[in-house]
């Protein structure tokens, strides 16, 4: 079994470390949530009738790592992975289908892609969100702002499930 390391950002740093080390905290933040559980127990409900799972969760934000990085920072035009237009919170629906293990695998490589894709980057280099120019800088502060929010369902989800609580 694997044991998620988690490093504190450093309380004096140059913005780019400060933004890479709390985006990089509230991933690992996100793993240790689901560290420990099997397949079921990522699975389960918070409370009917919402369908929010820590395995939805990750799902998500490997979504929306995707998203941010390879599609509105490079321009790759990567598709979906689980949401549809027909169905835009796919990644939180039909999660007793999909496979936990590629999952989780799924989430890391997009971390690592976007690690590949902010490489050599200015803060100050745009991307594009609809039609408007969106800096690196705003798309870190975001990504941090969208995992502090979801480790805070993932803390939740995981108290229920097991009475496990914490950072």
């Amino acid at each position: 079994m694997t044991t998620t390391q988690r490093i504190d950002p450093p309380l004096v740093a140059d913005e780019r470390t400060m933004l890479d080390t709390w985006l990089d905290f509230h991933r690992s933040t996100l793993a240790l949530k689901c560290e420990g559980l099997n397949d079921e127990q990522l699975r389960e409900a918070s409370v009917p009738p919402s369908e929010l799972t820590l395995l939805g969760l990750v799902r998500h934000m490997a979504e929306v790592e995707r998203s941010w990085f390879r599609n509105r920072l490079a321009a790759e035009g990567a598709k979906p992975l689980y949401y549809t237009d027909q169905d835009e919170d796919g990644d939180f629906h039909n999660i007793g289908l999909a496979d936990t293990a590629g999952t989780f695998a799924t989430w890391q490589a997009e971390i690592e892609h976007a690690r590949e894709l902010v490489q050599g980057r200015s803060l100050d280099d745009l991307g594009q969100l609809r039609d408007a120019s969106v800096s690196l800088r705003w798309i870190y502060v975001h990504m941090i702002e969208e995992y502090a929010r979801h480790n805070g369902h993932a803390d939740l989800l995981r108290e229920r499930i097991d009475g496990a609580t914490g950072d």
